[in-house]
């Protein structure tokens, strides 16, 4: 079986050009870096406002395994699948952090035939918008510390948490640390820490700002650091914030790739999931929803996590009206919630049993869509490691009869090219 970084090799790529191109965007509007990526400028989103908005599709899934659920995998396909019947899809993804990419994690562009390319440089540096974020949230961290040790009197020195920095990999050993044990010349001495970059704070608020303007009122009314006396420090609309700010005008950009057939996609952002709201960009999703004819985003873990986030933070904030979300379920996740793998030789009753015992958790995610009031979709996500392979009757005997208002498809996930 060859893996999604040697099928995407195989496929020969459409320039970066002619996709965006394709899109509908003005050379003015694109900034290329390199062949097969380039920036998006933020004038698209002042065009005429006659034409209406794409349509919103949220792709998320039940509470994930060790394996993951394929998400990403199932959000490129039906792009590509609408490509192939002639509409215009847009798909939105978040940047990948650098750091889990060496780990367990592996891919997080999709999979087999159903990716987003080139891989191998979304799993890396990419743009470089993350290292960006990182720099700037360090820079305030820098200022930050600056400041607070000009302060000869020990009185006033901020005592409470002051602005951690960054890294963009997983540093565990430098997540509580001692600094400043050398004396004033070096700082004074305190507990800090690091954060990942897709944990910071500047991640959260590029991911959610509409401009640049929006940006600098967003960075200028953080809090940096508090004293003992529970007096805030925020940057302020002028010098830190502005500087930050300017350090972050290429990173609020978002950045225009490709699926392996060819169909657009708008990548920028990791908000952290466990800490911040789990989705791509806001003005990556406002992009989409400018050009295309519908913009296919992901919320990433469960409909308990991304898609709440989703719907409760990026559109509240943005102003965006979601439309069906589709919930992604594999066969393994179910059985192995009842103690069943998805590799493991047992009887098919075995099987179908568990299944149907498993299920019950989807069926709690989907009336968590429910209460958005939004169609929902099920994509029963087929992999080859599935033994013996997912019955799916017992999948649609599971939405039937219940009073979901459901409608079940089923994909499979390619075994080779």
């Amino acid at each position: 079986m060859k893996s999604g970084l040697e099928l995407a090799r195989e496929h020969r790529l459409m320039p970066i050009e002619a996709i965006a191109e394709r899109l509908g965007l003005l050379p003015e509007e694109v900034e290329p870096c390199g062949r097969f990526k380039t920036k998006v400028s933020l004038l698209v989103l002042d065009r005429p406002k006659d034409v209406p908005d794409a349509k919103r599709v949220c792709v998320t899934g039940i509470t994930a395994t060790k394996a993951g659920a394929g998400n990403t995998t199932t959000l490129v396909r039906p792009t590509q699948g609408l490509g192939a019947i002639g509409k215009n899809p847009v798909a939105c993804l978040r940047k990948p952090s650098v750091g889990p990419v060496f780990g367990d994690k592996g891919e997080t562009a999709g999979g087999d035939l159903s990716q987003a390319v080139r891989v191998e440089e979304l799993n890396l540096h990419f743009t470089g918008d993350i290292h960006v974020i990182g720099a700037a949230n360090n820079l305030l961290a820098a200022m930050i510390d600056a400041s607070d040790s000009a302060r000869r009197s020990p009185r006033n020195r901020r005592v409470a948490r002051l602005w951690w920095q960054a890294l963009d990999t997983n540093g565990r050993a430098l997540r509580k640390v001692t600094v400043g044990p050398l004396g004033r010349a070096h700082g004074y001495a305190r507990n800090t820490g690091l954060d990942i970059t897709a944990a910071s704070e500047v991640m959260r608020v590029v991911a959610v700002a509409r401009d640049l303007h929006d940006l600098r009122d967003r960075l200028s009314a953080i809090t940096a650091a508090c004293s003992r006396d529970a007096n805030r420090s925020r940057p302020g609309s002028s010098g830190p914030a502005r500087g930050i700010t300017v350090l972050l005008t290429d990173a609020l950009r978002p950045n225009l790739v490709q699926t392996l057939e060819g169909q657009p996609v708008l990548i920028h952002c990791g908000p952290l999931a466990s800490m911040d709201h789990r989705n791509n960009s806001l003005v990556a999703d406002l992009v989409a929803m400018k050009l295309g004819d519908d913009a296919v985003t992901e919320s990433g873990f469960g409909s308990d996590l991304g898609m709440e986030k989703l719907f409760s933070i990026v559109c509240r904030y943005g102003g965006l009206i979601p439309s069906p979300a589709v919930l992604v379920v594999t066969g393994g996740a179910p059985k192995h919630d009842r103690g069943v793998a998805a590799d493991q030789h047992v009887e098919r009753s075995a099987h179908r049993y568990a299944i149907e015992l498993g299920m019950a958790r989807a069926r709690r995610h989907l009336t968590i869509i429910k209460t958005f009031g939004v169609p929902a979709f099920v994509a029963v996500n087929r992999r080859p490691t599935d033994t013996p392979p997912p019955d799916h009757i017992a999948f649609l005997d599971t939405f039937q009869g219940r009073g979901t208002g459901v409608m079940t498809t089923i994909s499979c996930w390619r075994s080779g090219p």
